[in-house]
């Protein structure tokens, strides 16, 4: 039976994870520093007091995106995806993810399943972002064969990341001479 990832009882949210009342206010604080840029300092001492809050690690990723620090929300992202698997029963090495993984899972899971993703999912955009066009198409191609309805997000982006190295190859290409 094909699992629908958008027919599910919301449970398990991470953002309904309390963090400590420091942690909390560290992530209010940089909130209110965001249009200043100086952010980073109080989410890096949220992140050394909860370095598994998926909360910090949400709010980290979004300044270093907000701020076009691109590799930096791809290592921030790459942290959240691992420590969102073990609790999903996934496969280490993304690639080696099947269907089955999936509608084999208990109904419980479904919203850590769905995390997990839409964070390769950002990692595959970030990737994109950074060029890395060749593993962006790869984790794009996964996310398109595991999920028929297309209810990640994913078949518009690896369109997207297709025509990208099609357009660079085609920039690459020697004109032909004149016969």
């Amino acid at each position: 039976m094909e699992m629908d990832l958008l027919q599910f009882d919301a449970k398990d949210l991470y953002y309904e994870k309390a963090d400590s009342q420091e942690v909390e206010d560290l992530i209010q604080y940089a909130s209110e520093l965001y249009a200043t840029g100086e952010a980073e300092l109080p989410l890096l001492q949220a992140y050394l007091r909860a370095p598994e809050s998926l909360n910090v690690l949400v709010s980290l990723n979004r300044f270093y995106y907000y701020q076009h620090r691109l590799p930096e929300a791809l290592l921030i992202s790459e942290r959240a995806l691992n420590l969102i698997r073990p609790g999903i029963d996934f496969p280490e090495d993304w690639r080696q993810l099947e269907r089955t993984h999936i509608s084999e899972a208990p109904k419980d899971l479904l919203t850590r399943i769905r995390l997990y993703l839409f964070t390769l999912k950002s990692i595959g955009f970030l990737n994109m972002r950074l060029e890395n066009l060749e593993l962006s198409k790869a984790i794009f191609e996964k996310l398109v064969s595991l999920d028929d309805k297309d209810r990640i997000g994913a078949q518009g982006l690896l369109e997207l990341v297709v025509r990208r190295q099609e357009a660079a190859e085609g920039i690459f290409r020697m004109p032909q001479a004149f016969g």
